[in-house]
């Protein structure tokens, strides 16, 4: 069953993690349906919210790739109900 969830993750040195980041997303672009990233460039730090509608194995297995990025902390908020 299909499940929408919002992954946040926080990419500190962004320079230097944003590249992989969006590597792993852009493998996955199938299940994101929107992206809001936010630079906080005086903290060196950038927040990124990626919206996505997926079975649970597909959203665990971007989360924990993202998850594995050194600099990058990933929580994730996945829907209880759905069709």
């Amino acid at each position: 069953m299909k499940k929408i969830a919002v992954v946040g993750a926080a990419l500190e040195n962004p320079a230097h993690t944003q590249k992989a980041f969006n590597d792993v997303v852009s493998a996955y672009k199938g299940i994101v349906k929107g992206r809001m990233g936010i630079p906080f460039d005086d903290e060196n730090i950038a927040v990124i919210s990626i919206t996505v509608q997926a079975e649970l194995d597909d959203i665990n297995a971007l989360t924990g790739k993202l998850g594995n990025i050194p600099g990058v902390t990933v929580k994730t908020a996945v829907s209880g109900g759905g069709k």
